[in-house]
């Protein structure tokens, strides 16, 4: 045998993490690992680690990613919506579609930014990001 083929690192295949199956799990709130453990202790604080399988989520670096794609989503969506008041409300005053408007902004990010990072977490778990993966930070 060779002396450097005792230097050869055999890499170990990492536990297979199915990407769908993570993002599903944290978009509902559930740990990406197993599934059944809450992901969040408060409204968008994720827990160290899982209650239920003891996985270590205190990795995590969801950053500004889940407000993007909120804003992406709650835009596009109030745009078109206020681009059609006019035809679906033509003789309401202008203060009221505002007012409408700017609520509809206000509940549908609420409910979009904590599934947005869970499904942003999920993601992370999935592919090994920040710590998730076997080999340590891959980023």
């Amino acid at each position: 045998m060779n002396d450097m083929t005792r230097f050869w690192r055999i890499p170990t295949p990492r536990p297979e993490r199915p990407l769908r199956t993570a993002i599903t799990r944290g978009f509902l709130g559930r740990c990406p690992a197993c599934g059944r453990g809450r992901l969040f202790r408060s409204y968008l604080k994720v827990v160290n680690t899982c209650k239920i399988c003891g996985e270590d989520l205190s990795h995590q670096r969801a950053d500004d990613a889940p407000a993007y794609l909120t804003l992406l989503i709650v835009a596009h969506g109030v745009g078109a919506g206020i681009l059609l008041s006019d035809e679906l409300w033509p003789h309401s005053s202008l203060l009221w579609v505002a007012a409408f408007w700017l609520m509809v902004t206000v509940v549908a990010s609420l409910i979009i930014l904590p599934r947005a990072k869970g499904a942003v977490v999920g993601q992370q778990w999935a592919l090994g990001m920040h710590g998730f993966g076997a080999e340590g930070d891959r980023t």
